[in-house]
């Protein structure tokens, strides 16, 4: 049995034009200059909090950053029921899950920096209540790269990390997987670059959703 881990933003959903808009809100209405795209691309991935203080160039959450975070969540979801800032799956994810759903060897599961709430959301929209067997979100655990989602889901579904995948386009995705003893897939579509993920540890990346069957293949020949 081998458990397939799932990112969610910028790896099943592309959600970054939703996430900037509320960021740039959020620092446009605590006085701040609006955030660029880059620099939101940039923290995605990581707890909101820790984001937030990251774009501040701060190396820990103060209180403003706390203050800014209750506010993110608070216009989160007014933002996304606006026009255009919806949150679509990415070209190919939806056969990809489908197909992985109905493979008797595998379980899967999500790690993001989403809150529940989020997750949640994303699932409900997109048909996925079922998909996923575990799942660890910014609720739950340390923010990424620290490796206790993987390992906590791990431990839930009984399965070793060293038959875990972990599936993401951020460089957290791919320091937490190697961090908690799993093998580490990129994603080309996502929002860090090819050589990022690969110097952050990639053991793999993924072109388009598709190649992850003939890989996963090949990994257990």
């Amino acid at each position: 049995m081998r458990l397939v881990l799932f990112d969610c933003d910028g790896t099943l959903v592309d959600s970054a034009k939703l996430i900037h808009e509320v960021m740039a809100r959020t620092f446009a209405d605590f006085g701040y200059e609006r955030v660029e795209l880059a620099a939101t691309k940039s923290i995605i991935g990581l707890t909101l909090d820790i984001a937030i203080a990251r774009l501040h160039g701060k190396s820990h959450v103060d209180e403003e950053a706390v203050a800014m975070t209750a506010h993110y969540k608070k216009i989160f979801m007014g933002v996304r029921s606006e026009a255009g800032f919806q949150e679509p799956l990415f070209p190919g994810i939806e056969p990809l899950i489908r197909r992985l759903e109905r493979q008797d060897d595998m379980l899967l599961g999500a790690v993001t920096g989403k809150s529940r709430r989020g997750l949640d959301s994303i699932r409900l929209t997109h048909g996925f209540e079922k998909t996923f067997f575990v799942s660890r979100t910014a609720d739950d655990c340390p923010s990424k790269p620290h490796p206790a989602m993987v390992a906590e889901c791990c431990t839930e579904a009984g399965i070793d990390a060293a038959r875990t995948v972990v599936i993401g386009d951020a460089i957290y995705d791919m320091q937490m997987a190697k961090a908690a003893g799993a093998q580490a897939v990129g994603v080309a579509w996502g929002y860090a670059s090819v050589p990022e993920l690969v110097e952050a540890g990639a053991d793999h990346i993924l072109r388009e959703p598709a190649e992850l069957l003939e890989w996963l293949e090949l990994a257990d020949a």
